[in-house]
């Protein structure tokens, strides 16, 4: 987040303080939150770092995570994919605008306020397909689209505030793994409401109003769910440090501190094209892929591998990012090698099949089916095994960004 020359710490920390015993163990301050609980060996306290980047991924996997399990149907459920293309263009057109800003934002209002604003979006972008599957209102969803693209450039910069200003620096790799297994488990889990609405649908068609409905109810818990987190003073590590994050007193010096970093700090700008990297497939492989090339219950199932494969992926690369024997700075560049050696591989194979496709005119033409093939089809091996390689990339990708 962007800092001016002089930004102040908050102030708004509560007046106790943690201190030491003469044994030198820490002794947190008084208060419900700070009272620890044993669970597994492990003593955690609901102001700590675990247990407040569980409630965050809790509210990541009832709000972005059903969005993604919805998005991964392909069409966001519906027979035309083209619907979601252009709330897709909204979403991402918003989000990229006010993603550039929302660190501002989250200074000057604080992370809690800032997750419980950008939560609000996820439920109505859900409603807009039930109210498209009975009216074909395309100008609602594409409405709807663009207010997730403002709120969710909200939530994920509180997301990544909290998950990277948290942990200690030891154990950011595992944190990252930590939550993005919970928060794809809400796209597992939201997978497997349309595959067992649609399991014995072989020919195509559109998402049934329950799975809507469904999804549209967990979102609505998940966004309630903001108001649980802590504020940032008042989070307590285990070693006793507490979190501490610069606060600029004006929104001038905010915008200030913003253009200061990017000037003073070039190499931030030298990753926008990671970040650019990191969502630009997302429509290829849920619209141009999935939705295009399967039917309604074999797309649910897809859905299914694609996430599960991302928990995989998060944890095998979050707690190879944090080993020990290997310093922080080698282990970035084996990373970038490991991730330069996966890109190529993963998306030569997608090349490989995307040739296999038929062209624009062909698929134009009355007599081309779409939407056709069936999990109980031979040629549905390779792309299933394709589709699960582009999950598992994903959050590989997702993992090493935020590292």
């Amino acid at each position: 987040m962007a800092d001016a020359k002089e930004p102040t710490v908050s102030t708004d920390a509560p007046e106790h303080s943690v201190t030491y015993t003469e044994a030198g163990a820490v002794q947190r301050p008084p208060g419900w939150m700070y009272k620890g609980v044993r669970i597994f060996g492990h003593e955690l306290w609901f102001a700590s770092p675990k247990v407040q980047l569980l409630v965050l991924a809790m509210i990541c996997f009832l709000c972005p995570g059903m969005y993604n399990a919805l998005g991964g149907l392909g069409g966001g459920g519906q027979i035309d994919t083209s619907v979601q293309d252009h709330a897709s263009t909204a979403l991402y057109s918003v989000f990229a605008v006010v993603a550039f800003f929302s660190g501002t934002f989250a200074n000057v209002l604080g992370v809690k306020v800032t997750m419980a604003v950008g939560g609000l979006g996820y439920c109505l972008y859900s409603g807009s397909f039930l109210s498209y599957s009975h009216n074909q209102n395309t100008g609602f969803v594409i409405f709807a689209g663009a207010f997730l693209g403002f709120c969710a450039g909200l939530l994920w910069t509180a997301q990544g505030a909290i998950m990277m200003s948290y942990p200690p620096e030891e154990s950011k790799g595992r944190y990252i793994s930590w939550f993005w297994i919970i928060f794809n488990m809400g796209a597992v889990i939201g997978s497997l409401i349309p595959l067992g609405q649609n399991i014995h649908t072989t020919t195509n068609g559109t998402v049934s109003d329950g799975t809507y409905i469904g999804f549209i109810v967990l979102m609505i818990i998940g966004a309630a769910l903001t108001l649980v987190l802590c504020n940032v003073d008042s989070v307590v590590r285990e070693d006793g440090s507490k979190v501490v994050m610069m606060k600029n007193p004006t929104w001038v010096s905010e915008f200030k501190g913003l253009w200061e970093c990017l000037y003073l700090q070039p190499w931030v700008v030298a990753l926008f094209p990671m970040f650019f990297a990191s969502n630009i497939f997302y429509t290829y492989q849920q619209n141009d892929m999935n939705g295009a090339l399967f039917n309604v219950r074999t797309r649910a199932l897809n859905n299914l591998l694609y996430w599960l494969s991302q928990i995989f992926g998060a944890v095998i690369f979050g707690y190879a990012l944090d080993f020990p024997r290997i310093g922080r700075a080698l282990r970035a560049k084996i990373s970038f090698a490991a991730l330069f050696a996966i890109t190529f591989v993963i998306w030569g194979g997608g090349y490989a099949f995307q040739k296999q496709q038929v062209d624009r005119a062909t698929a134009a033409t009355p007599e081309y089916q779409d939407n056709t093939m069936d999990w109980t089809e031979r040629a549905y091996i390779g792309p299933m095994f394709l589709y699960i390689f582009y999950g598992f990339y994903d959050a590989v990708w997702q993992t090493c960004i935020y590292w």
